[in-house]
């Protein structure tokens, strides 16, 4: 079942993507509370609403599919590393450390964006990425989980766009902190979100989702891969994420970019220089992700603000004059 979030004519709605359209839910009513309520449940309220009536897809405004209370994002593509490094970091080549356990960052709730929405250029960046990547949404609070477990907690899945200001995180990493606000700005998420039950089909013998992963910049195709070359399955990133403290239900776990063109900083990375070129306003950057559905969203002009004040040298007096 797929459960999306949209606004028409200023009202906000949530429910069931149906082949005739969209079935909304009652009232009030949001696609959080469903993911709360458990995945039966959910199910349950999605089946009644495609009994009543639909309304037309076309003329709404995709949002993101839920509010969730947390955004993870890990870094669990190694081909996606390889590359990226080169082009962000100091060198290239895969940390050892990267091999011992799933990385993540926490990244911004409040700067999702919708399926079809205008992104900003970031204040001050002249390195604008996108970054494709699966997210899985959780279903159930838990700590701490087994990867056995950790299944069960998985609600469902959608396409994460992790919008990224590489000159930014650039300079900041370089501080051993982050990304921060080179991942700030925008992420985006949806076009709906499809219950875990629809994508087991797709789960190799490995116990990974093999699902196709596209992404083209003006209908240029620039990368594709397959979900299934993850380091980790999902449930290994929700079990680590539980490890001494909590996963709660509308927790977002994005996968991390893909490899073999997932990101233009991948590509750099590999080409030595920057082709394909930054994005700038005007591009248009659309994403498809198999079993869940296509995100499209058009660069725009972002605020020009003033620079960053440089810190002062520091000061050496102990005590107060």
């Amino acid at each position: 079942m797929r459960f999306a979030t949209w606004e028409r004519f200023g009202v906000v709605a949530a429910g069931v993507v149906g082949d005739d359209g969209l079935h909304p839910l009652p009232s009030g009513t949001t696609v959080l509370d469903l993911v709360r309520a458990g995945l039966p449940a959910a199910l349950e309220a999605g089946a009644a609403a495609l009994d009543g009536p639909a309304g037309p897809l076309d003329g709404v405004r995709l949002l993101p599919p839920l509010a969730p209370p947390t955004v993870r994002d890990f870094v669990a593509f190694e081909e996606h590393v390889e590359g990226v490094v080169a082009s962000v970091g100091d060198g290239g080549g895969v940390v050892p450390e990267w091999y011992e356990a799933p990385t993540f960052y926490f990244t911004n709730p409040h700067a999702l964006v919708g399926a079809h929405d205008d992104v900003p250029v970031p204040p001050g960046s002249k390195l604008l990425d996108f970054e494709l990547e699966v997210a899985a949404v959780v279903g159930r609070d838990g700590a701490p989980l087994t990867p056995e477990q950790a299944r069960e907690h998985v609600f469902g899945y959608t396409v994460l766009n992790d919008w990224s200001a590489r000159d930014l995180q650039r300079r900041e990493m370089k501080v051993q902190l982050g990304p921060a606000k080179g991942k700030d700005s925008a992420t985006t998420l949806g076009p709906w979100l499809v219950t875990a039950d629809e994508l087991e089909p797709h789960r190799d013998a490995d116990n990974f989702l093999a699902l196709d992963m596209r992404v083209a910049v003006n209908d240029v195709e620039v990368g594709q891969d397959l979900l299934s070359n993850m380091g980790w399955p999902f449930e290994d990133l929700l079990a680590y994420a539980s490890r001494g403290t909590w996963i709660r239900a509308g927790d977002v776990l994005g996968s991390g970019t893909c490899g073999n063109g997932g990101c233009l900083a991948e590509l750099w990375g590999r080409r030595g220089w920057q082709d394909p070129p930054p994005l700038r306003p005007g591009d248009v950057v659309e994403m498809t992700v198999e079993g869940i559905g296509t995100i499209r969203n058009r660069v725009v002009p972002g605020v020009e603000l003033p620079p960053v004040r440089p810190a002062r040298p520091r000061p050496r007096t102990r005590t107060r004059p």
